[in-house]
């Protein structure tokens, strides 16, 4: 179905949510009981619910003995390792209050963009949602190198969302809403709802986020926002507190409305991260 204002939210068939490393992981770890709160609310009502969650690295952090997040893909990979192990265990024991259970899918940006692979993680992730197991998606960082990372989560979970067909996709950070400007600026508005056509003009993105545990920041969901949209899945953007509120169709957040007939065509994947650094 296409999802044309909030209040519909609540009849969603199929929801992908998105959380980022600094909402569930270090000393925001405590997060994820709510979250999985407000997960299980929304499955228990019938939805076909899948997370895209971030944290694998920032959560094996701490077991590897180091103080702040790697810069070596060799480091960064042992750490998503321990961290991977580690956070899908908290997320189950979670869950476990609910009898829903979890099923771990980890991808690359290689896997996106070949046809067999592709196929065969959507063949995968409908046949969970079908036995009502909630998948839970994240990237291989194990096994992903520089050149073919998806580099952050958002743009993942914009493709997991095209590719489920999925009527809505949350986007959640430590940021609850789009603003006119960085939100710590003086004069910053939020913006409550943004049309698929819209330009967004006189709006200063900020590229970084707040924490410095995540790879994201506003402008990489803005873009993930308008790439769903733009393929007919409604989207908000809202803090991870906020969760339970986005989830029942309440005002929060930012709204991105679908396009009223979604694009055809491929999907369309992310630049890799040399190919990005070399164009700006």
């Amino acid at each position: 179905m296409t999802i044309d204002d909030r209040s519909q939210i609540p009849a969603a068939r199929r929801i992908v949510v998105k959380v980022g490393s600094s909402s569930i992981s270090g000393e925001n770890a405590g997060q994820i009981g709510p979250l999985v709160d407000a997960l299980a609310e929304a499955h228990g009502r019938g939805a076909q619910v899948v997370l895209v969650s971030s944290g694998a690295i920032a959560t094996g952090i701490p077991y590897l003995a180091l103080e702040s997040r790697p810069s070596d893909l060799a480091t960064q990979q042992a750490a998503a390792a321990v961290g991977q192990n580690v956070l899908i265990y908290r997320y189950q024991d979670s869950l476990d209050r609910y009898d829903i259970v979890a099923g771990q899918v980890l991808l690359t940006a290689g896997d996106m963009e070949n046809p067999t692979h592709r196929s065969n993680a959507r063949r995968a992730m409908e046949r969970l949602l079908e036995l009502r197991i909630l998948p839970i998606v994240n990237e291989n960082d194990t096994v992903a190198t520089h050149e073919i990372r998806f580099g952050d989560n958002d743009r993942l979970a914009a493709l997991v969302a095209i590719l489920l067909d999925a009527d809505l996709l949350v986007l959640l950070s430590d940021v609850d809403a789009l603003y006119t400007k960085p939100p710590q600026e003086p004069g910053a508005e939020r913006i409550e709802h943004v049309a698929y056509d819209d330009a967004l003009e006189g709006v200063t993105i900020g590229a970084t986020g707040l924490s410095g545990v995540g790879t994201g920041g506003a402008l990489t969901k803005v873009s993930a926002a308008r790439q769903a949209a733009e393929r007919g899945t409604a989207v908000v953007l809202t803090a991870t507190t906020l969760v339970t509120e986005a989830l029942r169709g309440e005002a929060v957040g930012t709204w991105f409305a679908p396009a009223p007939v979604a694009a055809s065509g491929a999907m369309t994947f992310p630049v890799p991260a040399s190919e990005a650094a070399a164009a700006s």
